[in-house]
Parts: C-alpha cells; structure tokens; sequence
C-alpha cells in the first residue's frame, strides 16, 4: 500500500511540474510577443488637442515608414543651440512641456516628439530598431537648422538608452554634439529587466537598449543625473556608466526619486549652469 502511494505521489508530483512548465512557457511566449505593454506606457491624445499653450512652443509632424510622429518645439528669436530630448516610457509630450523657463534662460531651443503610440503619434512600437530610426529621422529635420550652433542630446529614463545611441552616432558621423544628458539612466536594458524580472531569460528581451554599449562612442561631455532614491533604475545603473566613460559627469540629486528629479533646485541648476557654459 505505501509503494502504491509513493507511485501516486511521484506521479501527482510529475503533473505539477509539468503543469507549471506549460504555465511558465506560456508566459515567457507571451513576454516575446507582447513585451511592448510592459515597457510603454503612453498616454492617448486626440489629435486637436494643444500640446501646449506659450506662444513659443510650436507643434510640428514628422512623417515616418507606416507613422506620423508628433512634436513639439520651443523656438526662441535667437538660440545659442537645441537640446533635443528623448522621454520616457509613460505619459506623452504634455507632462515634458510644463516648464521650459530653464530652457529659455539659458537661451536654448528645445525639440522633442512622441514615439508610436504615445500622445498623437500614429503607429505602434514594433521594434528596437524601428524606435531608433524614428529617433534619427526626427533629429534629421531639425538638425539643418542648427548648424554652427550648440547642440545637446538629452534624454530621460527610458529615452536615455536612444539618447546614448544616437549620441555615438553623431559622434562617429564626424558630428559630435556638445553635451550629452542622461536623466535617471539605465546602464542596459537587459541589466534593468535581470534586477526587475530575475525569472525571465535574457533572450526573451526585445529591446536590450545598450546604453553602456555606447561607451567608446561617447568621447565628448556626458552629464548623468540621478535621484538618490530611485527606486525603479537604481543610481548604480548611473555608477556604471560614469565607471565605463570616466570623462562623465554625475550628480546625485539627494530626496529626488525617478520621476521627481526636475523639481529639485540642485538639478535647475546644474543643467543651467552646463547649457550656460557651452
């Protein structure tokens, strides 16, 4: 009788783990397939919506393979340059557009856009590569326009990742901008998804979103910034780059958690006083 239960036992045990394995295989296919609603977050608009009212934000299309991109920028009468700046994976273009008064006293441009899907942008994101594209061909509309002017690649959290890319880019192209600026960045993405979902393999990531890869590409002025209580992208990630690219800048902005740090006064002005001095 107990050898029969042992049988029972081992065979009850035997479904179990197969019966999990389906679970977690169907989870980790759904991952593959449908990991683009775990790392974008948007926010809809409706296409007459006003992205902002100061007469000096203009709103602008980009047209792109399969979407229309939508953006926005502040243009001052006489701009010493543009940063061009790449936001994160949640909300839209309205939560980067409510304070631009440290932009404007330093006398700089600011250009930024939507990625698919987010705000009135059209589309969907389908790929790394296709979010990378995007990045450059919004940057080629503008970039004509500031020839002979000071230039700042800047991104924030998610955007980091692209800023970095095509920051490398650039500077490979013979076009290095003259600051780059990585907000609450992330050394890789692949680094980020092993400390958030440690049970997902690493080939499962789509969107691995080097940032650290770029680190022999990024020979000019680097600025990191990071809140020292973020708690989604530790300021370690910020600590590896600065380790990677020793000619990088990092400030710690103390209380500031991940979304917060452009409302410390330490940040203003940090960022006033490296846009001042190009």
């Amino acid at each position: 009788m107990k050898r029969g239960n042992n049988t029972v036992y081992a065979l009850f045990s035997l479904g179990v783990l197969a019966a999990a394995g389906a679970v977690y295989t169907a989870a980790i296919g759904w991952l593959w397939f449908r990991q683009e609603r775990l790392l974008f977050e948007p926010t809809v608009l409706p296409e007459d919506h006003v992205l902002s009212r100061d007469p000096d934000v203009h709103e602008l299309w980009i047209d792109v393979p399969g979407a229309r991109l939508s953006g926005a920028h502040l243009r001052l009468p006489d701009p010493r340059g543009v940063v061009f700046f790449l936001h994160g994976n949640s909300g839209n273009l309205t939560d980067c557009l409510v304070d631009l008064d440290a932009f404007r006293e330093v006398n700089f441009d600011v250009v930024m856009f939507d990625y698919r899907g987010y705000g009135k942008s059209t589309g969907c994101i389908a790929s790394e590569q296709q979010l990378r594209a995007d990045v450059r061909a919004v940057w080629a509309q503008f970039a004509g326009q500031y020839a002979g002017k000071r230039v700042v690649i800047a991104g924030q959290s998610l955007g980091t990742g692209l800023a970095a890319g095509l920051a490398a880019e650039l500077y490979s192209a013979g076009r290095a901008p003259d600051l780059t600026l990585l907000v609450s960045p992330y050394s890789s993405m692949r680094v980020l998804a092993d400390e958030l979902y440690p049970w997902v393999p690493r080939q499962v990531l789509r969107y691995p979103l080097h940032t650290v890869e770029h680190a022999p590409q990024l020979r000019g002025p680097l600025m990191l910034v990071h809140g020292d209580k973020d708690e989604l992208i530790g300021i370690h990630h910020s600590e590896a780059l600065r380790t990677a690219i020793p000619q990088a800048q990092l400030l710690r902005v103390e209380g500031a958690g991940h979304s917060d740090v452009h409302k410390f006064p330490s940040f203003r002005k940090a960022l006033a006083g490296a846009l001042g001095c190009l």
